[in-house]
C-alpha cells in the first residue's frame, strides 16, 4: 500500500480503488485467519521490506480488542475490516513505533490489526486479545 493515503478518520471507508490495492496487499501477506481463537501474543516477529503482517479475529457489536505493538522501524499499523467494496479502519496509525489500546466494535465482524514495513523491514512484538461484551 505505499503510496496510498492510508490516514482516515474514525469510522472513515477507504474508496474503491484504495480497497482493491488493499485486498492485494493482505493476500500477499501473512494474515491470521478470522476466528474463535484466544489471544494471540508474539515477541520477535520479522516483518520482511514492504510487507505485512495481520492478526485477525471476528468479534459480534459490543465486543472489545486489546491490542498493543512495538516496533524497531516505524510501520504503518491499522485495524480494519471489510464491509463490501469498502476497507473501514477506525484505527490508523502512520510510521509509528508502538501503540497500544482496546477498541469497541460497533458492528459484528471480522477485524484485523495489521502492520506494514518500510523498506527497511522491521521486528514487532504484539499482543491482540478479544474480550467479550461489557456488562
Amino acid at each position: 500500500m505505499t503510496g496510498h493515503a492510508r490516514r482516515s478518520a474514525p469510522g472513515l471507508a477507504l474508496p474503491v480503488a484504495s480497497s482493491v490495492a488493499l485486498s492485494v496487499a493482505l493476500a500477499a501477506g501473512c494474515a491470521t485467519p478470522a476466528g474463535p481463537e484466544g489471544p494471540q501474543e508474539v515477541r520477535g516477529f520479522s516483518i520482511a521490506p514492504y510487507a505485512i503482517h495481520e492478526a485477525c479475529h471476528r468479534l459480534a457489536a459490543g465486543e472489545r480488542l486489546d491490542w498493543r505493538y512495538e516496533s524497531r522501524m516505524p510501520v504503518h499499523f491499522n485495524i480494519h475490516y471489510h464491509d463490501g467494496p469498502s476497507v473501514v479502519m477506525p484505527i490508523s496509525r502512520d510510521a509509528s513505533l508502538g501503540d497500544s489500546g482496546i477498541y469497541v466494535a460497533t458492528v459484528a465482524h471480522d477485524y484485523c490489526a495489521m502492520w506494514e514495513a518500510g523498506p527497511l523491514g522491521t521486528v514487532i512484538d504484539f499482543a491482540v486479545r478479544p474480550i467479550g461484551a461489557a456488562r
